[in-house]
């Protein structure tokens, strides 16, 4: 079958499908108005989708090598761009990018700016020239441009190590979001959501490798779009009257500019901000007088209780008591990092409103000018993070040719982009939403969708409104919303249909299934290929390497889903991470790699080691959760940043160890010549 057949039968099944989609929503829509419950509802769209993905993964299934570790070289350009745009729309981008516009305003705008230059990058620099290479995965083109002695495989190893940590940091940050929708949806626990969702995804990708996640991706792609544009294009209609998202919300942002002006001169807004300053001061008065503070506080809580006991009190107090003594921190290290996030929590709550539309809002001068440099890092981080992340790079292996492979990277930059032109219009109009109508609500009538959110996660709750100066009415400084239910909770904070809101919960699901497939085969296939079978045993037959791709695969997604369970941070923090991770330790090797001949195979290994380094050791010196502190940040850049100064470390370790040591030998200056060739 030539690739125009191939391409118009695969148009074919893809319309039918996406009209069969629009249809059950239509089902679903008419069953709400006549009174199906809304957990059926729920139920009925993760069930169906998840059938989907898992009978596109059956039918998908294969043992043979190339079509398991990269589709057979055959998916036309349009599809490979769909498939690679829901690879990379995760998460991070469905969950929690709007989120981080909500908090942050125009310094959010760092990730859109940051991910769609990595991809300009990707396609000037990267997948063409890997595609002629022709290898399976990112080790075998390092091990491949740099092979030294032992055939490149002191090189291949260090891109084992960077692949399966950059893509399972990633990772991670899916699994919690699929943890994150199940357990909303289906009212299970956390972390026997993560288990649920861990399976869905195991279906496709262990059964059919590259070949099944490729197909299923195309269908998530379908879903995500559907699910993000639906609800924004509603919100425009109803606040604006103007159903194009992205030239309605210019409108809404003045209004917003409006009402946060009025908010900061509200005497009960202000109240409440000192409630909150004094707790921060308190907090601060603690932190300097540690060790001594700690054992106060510590044989104050153990008084409290022993008094309550010796009085007999009712037993809710002497139990609240006996929570407090066994929560109270067990070190002075552990109360001052507790402490510093307190201290934190509360400042924030105490700041004034950041303008939604004002770039780098801040108290002073300098405060602006480091808002500013940390917008500008994280920009670069991403940029040469989107460049150098392997699950993503893996997919150009797919295509039919080189050609085919700029076609597809257009056609990626197209996809992504009907999803990130729309991102922002959503942070401004749910914003909007909540100065609307909850700020300034009762506070004993708050809307459903409140307690819901507030319940997933009893330890750590995604959305706390606490009466601070006991008023009876709802202040914005009373209100807490984590960044990552923004997105899933637009529907209900709305006021729209629940069917709507399974159909967020269904595109949300579907990016991170989608991501989290390719991170899995990518962690998988680099350990089975370049580990197994290029240095363990080279003689294995192709059946043999699939079977142990698929075990490692397993045992790759189980241990990610018990970290996620362990809830090690935000969504979009965990993903920043992976990306300063990628560009300090891979991008310096590839990019060198292919433009400049005399990068060695020694360089190479220098470079990833001291990008890789300086990245790691900046974040664990300055992260308080990895317990560094903030004063030991260089020039204020924050922790997820960090490529910041690993990308620099890496080139010139590259540059100046190459220079030291010979160069590479007449064959690998002729493979260079080779795929540099028009």
């Amino acid at each position: 079958m030539n690739d125009k057949s191939f391409s118009r039968r695969l148009t074919r099944y893809y319309s039918w499908y996406t009209g069969g989609f629009i249809m059950f929503l239509i089902v679903l829509a008419i069953l709400e108005t006549e009174g199906m419950p809304r957990a059926w509802i729920g139920y009925m769209f993760l069930f169906a989708t998840i059938v989907v993905y898992a009978g596109i993964g059956f039918m998908s299934r294969t043992s043979e090598v190339s079509e398991y570790y990269v589709a057979g070289r055959r998916v036309p350009a349009l599809f490979n761009g769909m498939a690679t745009a829901a690879d990379w729309i995760s998460a991070a981008t469905f969950i929690s990018l709007a989120g981080g516009l909500y908090l942050q305003g125009f310094d959010g705008l760092a990730y859109i700016i940051g991910w769609t230059g990595g991809y300009c990058l990707v396609a000037l620099c990267i997948a063409p020239y890997l595609r002629k290479f022709g290898q399976y995965t990112i080790p075998d083109f390092l091990a491949a441009r740099y092979p030294g002695r032992h055939g490149g495989n002191p090189v291949r190893m260090l891109g084992v190590m960077a692949t399966v940590l950059i893509s399972f940091t990633y990772v991670v940050a899916q699994i919690y979001g699929v943890g994150l929708i199940t357990s909303r949806f289906t009212g299970v626990d956390f972390s026997v959501g993560i288990f649920l969702g861990l399976a869905s995804i195991l279906v496709c990708s262990f059964l059919g490798g590259m070949r099944a996640i490729t197909w299923t991706q195309v269908a998530q792609y379908i879903i995500i779009l559907l699910a993000y544009l639906i609800p924004v294009i509603w919100l425009a209609a109803k606040h604006t009257h103007n159903p194009v998202p992205q030239m309605a919300y210019g409108s809404v942002i003045a209004q917003i500019t409006g009402i946060e002006k009025k908010l900061d001169d509200d005497p009960q807004e202000k109240q409440v901000r000192a409630i909150f300053q004094a707790r921060a001061d308190d907090y601060a008065a603690r932190l300097k007088n540690l060790p001594a503070s700690w054992e106060q506080g510590r044989l104050q809580a153990q008084r409290q209780l022993e008094a309550l006991k010796r009085n007999n009190r009712s037993l809710i107090e002497i139990r609240a008591a006996s929570r407090a003594l066994n929560s109270y921190p067990k070190t002075p290290e552990q109360a001052e990092r507790l402490w510093r996030e307190a201290q934190a929590s509360n400042l924030a709550h105490a700041a004034p409103t950041i303008p939604q539309a004002a770039p780098f809002p801040g108290k002073d001068l300098e405060a602006s000018n480091i808002k500013r440099n940390n917008f500008l890092a994280l920009a670069f981080c991403l940029m040469l993070g989107t460049a150098a992340l392997p699950h993503i790079l893996t997919r150009y292996y797919t295509t039919p040719s080189v050609r085919a492979t700029r076609k597809s990277v257009f056609w990626t930059l197209f996809f992504i982009l009907l999803i990130y032109i729309t991102v922002p219009a959503l942070a401004v109009l749910v914003k909007y939403d909540i100065y609307t109508s909850l700020v300034g609500s009762d506070y004993l009538q708050l809307p459903n969708w409140v307690s819901y959110w507030a319940g997933i996660d009893h330890a750590n709750p995604l959305v706390t409104i606490a009466d601070m100066n006991h008023d009876g009415v709802v202040q914005l400084a009373e209100i807490a919303l984590d960044g990552d239910i923004i997105v899933l909770a637009t529907p209900e904070i709305a006021g729209l249909p629940y069917f709507i809101s399974g159909l967020v919960a269904a595109g949300g699901l579907a990016a991170a299934l989608s991501t989290a497939d390719g991170l899995l085969l990518t962690i998988s296939n680099a350990l089975s290929h370049d580990v197994y079978y290029k240095m363990i045993n080279p003689h294995a037959s192709t059946a043999k390497r699939v079977t142990v791709s698929k075990l490692l695969l397993l045992v790759a997604a189980l241990l990610a889903a018990y970290t996620a369970s362990l809830k090690p941070g935000d969504i979009l923090s965990m993903v920043a991470a992976a990306f300063s991770m990628a560009a300090s330790t891979l991008f310096p090797a590839l990019v060198l790699g292919v433009f400049w001949q005399r990068a060695n195979w020694q360089g190479a290994m220098a470079g990833i080691i001291a990008g890789f380094a300086t990245c790691v050791v900046y974040m664990l010196h300055t992260h308080p959760a990895l317990g560094g502190s903030v004063s030991a940040q260089w020039f204020h850049i924050a922790p997820v940043s960090a490529g910041v100064f690993g990308v620099p470390a890496g080139l010139l370790a590259l540059v100046a160890v190459s220079l030291l040591t010979p160069a590479p030998d007449a064959r690998t200056l002729a493979l260079l010549d080779h795929i540099r060739a028009p």
